[in-house]
């Protein structure tokens, strides 16, 4: 399996793109502010075929690129329906610190012009999106926004792995998503971890929105939020 990651845009928010292999169709996850770039780097490298741009939530830094890439790639775009309205309105979803950092780094008045990418589909709960002969699976994980997603991907290579999860912003090495922005709710984040998170195994590998690596097994021992809802 292909899968590679930068970083982009002023938030740091992590881009994936996952293939099977050089010279097949790929995924696109998150392509946040500043990714277009990092984008068309990877797809010439590897000469890959962009098939699908998976949304992990609305949230302008994991989104921000995501007309671009779908227009310019011809590829249709994955977003779970909650969230699907951020496409054209970020704006809607948007907190007082980033927006301080909106104006600071572009000027409200700067702003791209955001509309919904010609196809959009739907990024529900069992919800299995097919590409290039990879079988991407979504989870439905409501609390950081009231669509967010995670897209899981069984593991063929070496390693001792069995699947890849792209987290977006609901798990991190070491934490979990902020609820106090507009549409969070911490209750449903913490049904949504003790439901979907702690019955995983343990050596599915988890690539969140921001920072490094981590993996089930190391936050169900770690994390202190996961450790409060198993003592619970």
């Amino acid at each position: 399996m292909l899968l590679t990651s930068f970083p982009a845009g002023p938030l740091q928010a992590n881009c994936y793109v996952v293939a099977r292999g050089p010279g097949t169709g790929c995924a696109v996850v998150d392509p946040g502010m500043d990714s277009i770039e990092g984008v068309r780097q990877v797809v010439a490298e590897h000469r890959l075929t962009v098939e699908a741009v998976l949304i992990t939530h609305g949230h302008f830094d994991h989104m921000w690129c995501a007309q671009d890439v779908a227009r310019e790639l011809e590829a249709p775009v994955w977003i779970h329906p909650a969230d699907r309205h951020l496409l054209a309105d970020p704006m809607a979803a948007i907190s007082g610190p980033s927006a301080a950092m909106l104006r600071a780094q572009f000027g409200l008045d700067d702003l791209p012009e955001f509309r919904e990418p010609d196809d959009v589909r739907d990024a529900v709960d069992g919800a299995v999106v097919e590409v290039g002969g990879l079988r991407i699976s979504v989870d439905h994980v409501p609390g950081h926004t009231p669509g967010t997603v995670y897209y899981r991907v069984d593991w063929d290579g070496p390693e001792d792995v069995s699947q890849v999860m792209f987290s977006g912003d609901f798990l991190f090495a070491g934490s979990i998503g902020r609820t106090d922005l507009t549409g969070g709710d911490h209750d449903q984040m913490l049904t949504s971890l003790r439901e979907r998170i702690l019955p995983l195994p343990d050596d599915v590998v988890v690539l969140p929105g921001h920072g490094p690596q981590t993996s089930i097994g190391r936050e169900r021992a770690t994390n202190p939020f996961l450790s409060e809802l198993k003592e619970a």
